[in-house]
This record gives C-alpha cells, sequence and structure tokens, in this order.
C-alpha cells in the first residue's frame, strides 16, 4: 500500500476548508447541494436546554448536564434519495457563568447559516432578566466582531454579514420596524419548565409573560413558552427548532394570552399588542429609564429583583461548579492545594529565619 505522506493530507484538510469557505456544498459526487446550518443553545443553568434538545432530535437520551459547550449534530432528508441536511448543534452550559465561549461556534465560517436558541427557566424568575440580558450581549459583541472579520476578509472570498440576519430579512411593513433592534442573526426565545410557572400567581405571570413579549419583539425574535412535560407544547416547541435548524415552515399557531403558554412568531407581535409595563404600585415616570428597554427592565426588576451575584462569581472557576464534579480528582486536588499551602507557610518561616540572620 503506498503510504500517504502528511503534506497531501494537510493538502486535502486545507481544500476542505477553502471549499467551506468558498460557499461549496456539493457532495463528494458532485450531486445536490447539502445545506448547512448551525445553532448555538444557551440559556439558564440546569434550565431544561439539553432535554428540549433531545425531544426536538427526536433522541431517546437520558438527558446529563452539559459540560462547558457540547457539540452534536441532527441530519434530515429532503425527500427520497436526496442528500441529509446538517444541522451543526452547539450547547453552552453553565449558564452565564461560561459566556465568553460563544466564540467557539460563532466564526466567520458559520455566521451566515447561525441561528440562536435562548432557553429561560421561567421557574426562576429572579434570575430571568440578568440571565438574558448576558448572554444576548455576549453573543451578540462577538456576532458583530466577526462581522467586522468578515468584511475585512480578503477580495474573492464570499463570506458576507449574515445573509439571513433579522436585521436583512425584516419586510419595510414589519411592526415597529424603526423602534426595534434586531438581533443580528435569526432568534429563538424559549420559556422553559411552563408546567412550574402555570402554577404562578395571575399577577407575575402577567409580568413574566409581558416582559418576554417585549424582550422578543424587541430583538425581532421568536418566542414559545414549553415543558418537556407536555407533548404538545414540545411539538410547538419542536416546529420552532426545526425552522431554523433545516429551514423547515414553523406553525403558524399564535397565542398572547398572558395566563396561557405563549406562542409568538418573529412579526405577529407589535409593541401597541403588548401595551406599556404591567405596574401598579410605582409611577413610571420616577424610574428615570434611558430607553424602552430599560424602562422594561427597572419595571421587571421592581417585581423580581434580580439574585445575588455572589454565587456567579464563585462559580466563575468550572472548578468549584458541581456539576463537574469528579470526587477521586476533586480530593487530589485539595491534598495538592493543602500542600501547597504548608510549603508556602514553610518558606515564609525559612525567608524570616535568613532575614533574622543578616
Amino acid at each position: 500500500m503506498p503510504k500517504i505522506s502528511s503534506d497531501t493530507l494537510w493538502e486535502l484538510a486545507a481544500a476542505e476548508v477553502h471549499n467551506r469557505e468558498s460557499g461549496g456544498a456539493e457532495d463528494r459526487d458532485g450531486g445536490e447541494a447539502v445545506n448547512e446550518r448551525t445553532v448555538l443553545l444557551m440559556g439558564s443553568k440546569a434550565g431544561g436546554k439539553t432535554s428540549i434538545l433531545l425531544r426536538c432530535l427526536d433522541r431517546d437520551e437520558l438527558a446529563k448536564p452539559t459540560l462547558a459547550l457540547e457539540y452534536t449534530f441532527g441530519r434530515r432528508a429532503r425527500g427520497h434519495n436526496t442528500p441529509k441536511d446538517i444541522a451543526h448543534l452547539w450547547e453552552l452550559g453553565g449558564g452565564t457563568s461560561l459566556s465568553d465561549l460563544v466564540q467557539i461556534p460563532i466564526t466567520p465560517v458559520t455566521i451566515s447559516c447561525l441561528s440562536v436558541i435562548l432557553v429561560l427557566d421561567l421557574s426562576k424568575p429572579n434570575a430571568l432578566w440578568g440571565t438574558m440580558e448576558k448572554l444576548l450581549q455576549a453573543a451578540q459583541a462577538h456576532l458583530e466582531r466577526t462581522s467586522s472579520q468578515v468584511q475585512k476578509s480578503k477580495p474573492g472570498v464570499k463570506h458576507q454579514t449574515p445573509s439571513h440576519s433579522a436585521a436583512r430579512v425584516l419586510p419595510k411593513d414589519y411592526p415597529d420596524r424603526e423602534l426595534i433592534s434586531p438581533f443580528p442573526v435569526p432568534l429563538l426565545i424559549i420559556g422553559s419548565k411552563y408546567d412550574i410557572f402555570q402554577e404562578f400567581d395571575s399577577d407575575k405571570k402577567r409580568v413574566v409573560s409581558k416582559t418576554l413579549r417585549f424582550i422578543a419583539h424587541y430583538y425581532a425574535a421568536s418566542l414559545v413558552f414549553t415543558s418537556i412535560k407536555s407533548e404538545s407544547l414540545i411539538s410547538k416547541t419542536k416546529s420552532f427548532f426545526l425552522h431554523l435548524a433545516f429551514g423547515l415552515e414553523r406553525g403558524k399557531t399564535v397565542s398572547s394570552d398572558p395566563l396561557k403558554p405563549l406562542i409568538i412568531p418573529t412579526g405577529s407581535d407589535s409593541f401597541g399588542q403588548i401595551g406599556s409595563p404591567p405596574t401598579v404600585d410605582v409611577d413610571i415616570t420616577s424610574l428615570h429609564a434611558k430607553n424602552p428597554k430599560d424602562l422594561w427592565k427597572k419595571v421587571y426588576e421592581r417585581v423580581f429583583p434580580p439574585e445575588s451575584t455572589s454565587e456567579q462569581r464563585e462559580l466563575k472557576d468550572p472548578a468549584k461548579d458541581p456539576q463537574y464534579s469528579e470526587p477521586q480528582i476533586d480530593a487530589m486536588r485539595a491534598q495538592k492545594d493543602q500542600e501547597l499551602e504548608q510549603y508556602k507557610r514553610n518558606a515564609a518561616k525559612s525567608w524570616k529565619g535568613l532575614e533574622l540572620e543578616t
């Protein structure tokens, strides 16, 4: 058998990268093009992202805690004897503590076919705004940096700013077009654990529902409430997921009743329908908000004060996060830490002894 040189392998790898960067997506036999899309899932820690993803992919697997950033993929055939389209699926774990990792799935190669799914735990409304704000800011900042890199890329490369981004596909008659700030790529907001949320006081449900409607409309995103315990809600969520992952047509159902699960596709809501921030115990004009989004944040946090960030700062170190625990390794790490501290104390004593002698 002839030996394959490393140069040949590198040439093949380089050719593959060049093919992707040039927009080439035809299969090896020169047949019909294969569509590839990338979906980034992020959201509340232990908010049900993995469970929702597995149900949308029809995988009968036990959901496990996500370790930092995990990758999987899905495939779907468009018809008989046709190549299967591919969805590259990235799931960010750790809530907001590992938001810097969004830079891994967001690249000049993926940005033109990227979508983002934000999963927010409805059963923990006090952490909802902070989680939403930090993750969307992290993703948007890196999307803008990546878009800038693409625009400065070499002449002849077919990369451009996201061709199907929300800012590009909004029709001229889109509701409140001049008042919103579309997210750079298609965005789906999923409110998870609706089975717990539905037991909340009706006034609190109205606050959460109206606020998420405002956020979704402000970013030109779709919004859906779901629960893995409800086949009906999972089915509707799956319709939105398949639309982003494979370009399938999503359902046309719309539900904006705050006392029922929300199902609001992009473009089917408006600020007029949403109304003003839901507050009865404070004068809105006294809040001194800088803009409508800031006003909604101040009102929301009056009802649901944000949680302390001390625990979040502590868990910035993944070694302290319980979901990454490994008893044997952790015990060995603790032993080494003790030995290090003892070494430091002995070194300090020795140094003091040398100072006294001199």
